[in-house]
């Protein structure tokens, strides 16, 4: 997208047009809040969802809800001139980029064309620009590793190395569609060659993987991956379980980053499949790397779905990954997997009416932030999940403790992410301490601080797009929209309740019916809520028609759950529907 407004903003004609067009972008209190625990949050209601932060393949996994905000921009009609910033603005920002894509070049011994390509690629694909620079450092990782592979090839049959070599140059060139078509024509010829040349089939498919993956296409990667483990299997165990696991992680990526379930599963399946290849008496640190990963994708899967089975099933596994890789052996092995533990244990504790997961899960945390205290980057992630469970403990019990001791340790992170950049941590960090700020402003009935939880979500919303992480934008629209409606709720006027009906209309767009129909439902509930306040400042009846419509669609939701909880709440929702239409009757 980014990509698309540079080359659009770039054409002189078009700034032209510009310029002659331009012109002029927790807790409900008293009724509504009354009105929202009554027929919503009753008994089984479980409290706001917060992140954590996970380890895979030695990658940061995070969970939980976040999102961008996006604001309009006007041009001046009269001053074509105004335009000529814009232009300077992104020609600096072109430039800053192509500079840092040599640097990179540079100091890692790659080519820089190869980088450029990629560069292309980030922008066409939307990714946002202050995640350039960490996309193009690991791209670099990737075409040294790249480099590396393929010169293993070129030591093959003639045939093949010529081909291996060709494909050297076009990446050096920075010809990546081109380099996989030749990577491709190898593998074709090393096919006709199967009993002796299967190894460098392999190798070429592997290769090809690596290049679908720099390109964002996992499912393509994940497949080749497959085929090359296929080729390996009757003679190299060992090759064959790796790249089984590299199957799995381009699944994972899949399931993960585009909300694919399906994709999950199969990364399930992948990883136990790979488990048998690595044998924990024979090989045991193999076997506890596949064992975490396996965790990881598990925990992800069970977030998504009713039940507590899978969630379960990744604390066994995680639990087992301690056993064998113990912290006086592998310290930070250790901590990594007992973070994932602690993550699983939040998730599960969320689910139950007990605070005993949630004690587990904050000693879990300390211990691992015990660990961590050299490694600044995992020890800030540390915090952020420990300040999450000390959420939701704060939620469950009274006093403002634990909530205060949230709020602290969401600062601490933020405070560490900030110096490093992260700006992923960061935001789902921010959002984070919006929800213990909102529900610590519930607890000691403080306007102020639900100030702080809207600009803390409204900060995470200016480091994401609806577009890279569309689940985690929409979650934190619907997490504003509920601070906007307390707001609402205490002032005159209606500004607040019509911003927080705005926030849960923009999540509803990817939270939809058909995406999510339970969270769907709890938005149409909130919506319902603000409507039934806004009636009862302008009195205008079409907040009732609005709230009766969504309060409908809710109920038919709950009816459908698998719940009796939620089937419980489509009951209430009648009783809800009842005295709207009593009131309208008398409006």
């Amino acid at each position: 997208m980014w990509s698309r407004a540079w080359a659009l903003l770039r054409d002189e004609g078009n700034r032209g047009i510009l310029a002659f067009l331009g012109g002029g972008a927790v807790v409900v209190i008293g009724g509504l809040w009354a009105a929202f625990t009554f027929f919503y949050e009753k008994a089984g209601e479980k409290p706001a969802q917060s992140q954590t932060i996970e380890v895979h393949n030695g990658n940061v996994i995070g969970s939980g809800p976040n999102a961008t905000f996006n604001a309009p921009v006007t041009v001046n009609p009269d001053a074509k001139e105004a335009v000529a910033p814009i232009n300077e603005r992104l020609d600096k920002l072109a430039a800053q980029q192509k500079e840092f894509a040599v640097q990179i070049a540079r100091e890692k011994g790659v080519e820089v064309a190869p980088l450029l390509s990629v560069l292309a690629k980030l922008g066409e694909k939307g990714v946002r620009e202050e995640d350039i620079p960490k996309r193009l450092d690991a791209a670099a990782d990737e075409l040294i590793k790249l480099r590396a592979e393929i010169d293993r090839l070129r030591a093959g049959p003639p045939a093949l190395a010529a081909v291996a070599e060709e494909a050297q140059a076009l990446i050096d060139k920075g010809d990546l569609d081109g380099a996989r078509h030749a990577l491709e024509r190898g593998r074709e010829a090393a096919r006709a060659e199967r009993v002796e040349s299967s190894r460098y089939e392999a190798g070429f498919l592997a290769q090809e993987a690596r290049v679908d993956d720099l390109q964002i296409a996992y499912r393509s990667a994940a497949a080749k991956y497959a085929e090359a483990a296929a080729l390996v299997a009757s003679f190299d165990p060992q090759q064959q379980w790796r790249l089984l696991n590299d199957q799995a992680s381009e699944l994972y990526k899949q399931g993960y980053e585009f909300g694919e379930d399906a994709a999950l599963l199969d990364a399930i399946d992948v990883y136990r499949r790979s488990l048998a290849l690595s044998p924990r008496s024979a090989r045991p640190r193999d076997w506890a790397m596949t064992e975490n990963d396996l965790g990881v994708a598990l925990k992800t899967l069970g977030e998504r779905q009713v039940g507590t089975g899978l969630l379960d099933d990744a604390a066994s596994a995680f639990r087992s990954v301690t056993e064998e890789m113990t912290r006086e052996d592998a310290p930070l092995q250790w901590a990594m997997a007992r973070n994932n533990l602690g993550a699983t244990l939040e998730a599960l504790g969320a689910r139950e009416t007990g605070t005993a997961r949630l004690e587990e899960a904050a000693t879990v945390y300390r211990d691992v932030l015990k660990e961590f205290a050299g490694e600044k980057h995992q020890w800030a992630m540390a915090q952020n999940n420990l300040g999450g469970v000390l959420t939701l403990l704060g939620q469950r019990e009274t006093g403002t403790e634990r909530l205060t001791e949230a709020v602290a340790a969401y600062r601490e992170a933020l405070a560490e992410f900030t110096r490093e950049g992260a700006t992923l941590e960061q935001a789902m960090t921010q959002n984070n301490l919006g929800i213990a700020l909102q529900a610590l402003a519930q607890r000691q009935g403080d306007a102020a601080l639900l100030e702080e939880a809207v600009a803390a979500y409204r900060a995470a919303l200016q480091l994401f797009t609806r577009e890279a992480t569309p689940l985690k934008w929409a979650a934190a629209q619907s997490n504003l929209g509920g601070a906007l409606a307390a707001l609402g709720a205490q002032e005159n006027g209606t500004t607040r309740l019509d911003e927080a009906v705005s926030a849960y209309r923009e999540a509803l767009k990817e939270q939809t019916r058909e995406r999510s129909p339970l969270q769907w439902a709890a938005n149409q509930v909130s919506l319902a809520s603000v409507h039934i306040a806004l009636f009862a400042k302008d009195r205008q009846p079409r907040h009732l028609d609005d709230a009766l419509e969504a309060v409908d669609g809710a109920a038919e939701e709950y009816r459908k759950a698998q719940s009796a909880a939620d089937r419980e709440k489509a009951e209430r929702l009648q009783d809800l529907r009842k005295q709207i239409i009593a009131v309208k009757d008398k409006a």
